[in-house]
């Protein structure tokens, strides 16, 4: 069994940047912030072919074409698992329209288990892409970049978004005191 915990996010600088209409035609950047608040992706091999899918409905289906949550089953694609596989997804908070990034995070953490039960080692770089290319690409959702990287890397970053859809993350680190006055919240 596989658990993935993935970061919620709120965006301190730069919101709507991110977005391609924005950044394609001059640089964008925002500073943005996880918190601790999370979406979690737990998953386990079956003992048959069917794949189970769990989150605010439930999906008992033979393909991955049948589907019909399109982060799962992209997803899914996406990592070359096919069959055979139970998932589950929560979160900390509601899902749907939050403001805090959730179905980015969803689709890190997604990608982040199956390439795991895969016995593949991927890096954040990667996550982060591979979430845009299916919430972006794929799915069509009109969206910017900024969540599926915060919530890829994790932590306080600056992040820059460049004309050819390529990120820079430039993590900012935090002291012990301000860590220390964040705990204490």
């Amino acid at each position: 069994m596989l658990i993935t915990q993935t970061p919620l996010r709120i965006s301190l600088a730069g919101g709507g940047t991110d977005l391609p209409a924005y950044y394609r035609k001059s640089p964008g950047a925002v500073l943005s912030t996880t918190i601790d608040k999370y979406v979690y992706v737990i998953l386990n091999q079956r003992f048959d072919d069917d794949i189970y899918i769990s989150y605010s409905k439930k999906e008992i289906v033979q393909s991955v074409d049948d589907i019909q949550h399109e982060l799962v089953r992209e997803a899914m694609r996406k990592t070359g698992v096919e069959k055979g596989i139970e998932i589950a997804m929560m979160a900390d908070i509601p899902s749907s329209g939050s403001g805090l990034g959730s179905s980015s995070s969803l689709t890190v953490g997604l990608l982040n288990a199956l390439y795991t039960y895969r016995g593949h080692q991927v890096t954040a770089e990667q996550l982060a892409r591979e979430a845009c290319e299916i919430e972006i690409d794929i799915c069509g959702k009109p969206i910017g970049r900024q969540d599926q990287y915060i919530a890829a890397y994790g932590g306080l970053s600056f992040l820059e978004f460049n004309s050819d859809d390529s990120v820079n993350v430039a993590p900012l680190p935090i002291g012990v005191e301000k860590q220390a006055l964040g705990a204490s919240l």
